[in-house]
């Protein structure tokens, strides 16, 4: 299987970071492929030049942002998606990145 990438996007990357750590722990259980990263709404976009990525996550603190994402990702058939609140709240990696295969069509 080919390497999946995840982008997450939050307000500045730093409360995501232990949602990666744990979604990771949780591919690798899988024995999954993945590069799961989180940036801050500012850097999106050149992550998404610079790296192919597969799906984007935005964490529930920046959902109105959702709108504005899905018109920059359409063109790249990139899929979007908020993650679930409660997933967050808990930091349950394991479900975040159920939810990121779903949207990917794994």
């Amino acid at each position: 299987m080919a390497k999946k990438t995840i982008m997450l996007v939050c307000s500045a990357g730093m409360s995501t970071s232990l949602l990666v750590t744990k979604m990771q722990k949780a591919a690798d259980a899988k024995g999954l492929d993945t590069d799961i990263f989180a940036v801050s709404a500012s850097e999106a976009d050149q992550h998404l030049e610079s790296k192919d990525v597969n799906v984007l996550l935005l964490g529930p603190q920046v959902r109105f942002m959702k709108g504005d994402f899905e018109k920059r990702l359409a063109p790249k058939g990139i899929p979007l998606e908020v993650i679930n609140m409660a997933d967050y709240g808990m930091m349950n990696g394991e479900k975040v990145l159920d939810q990121a295969l779903t949207l990917i069509g794994e």
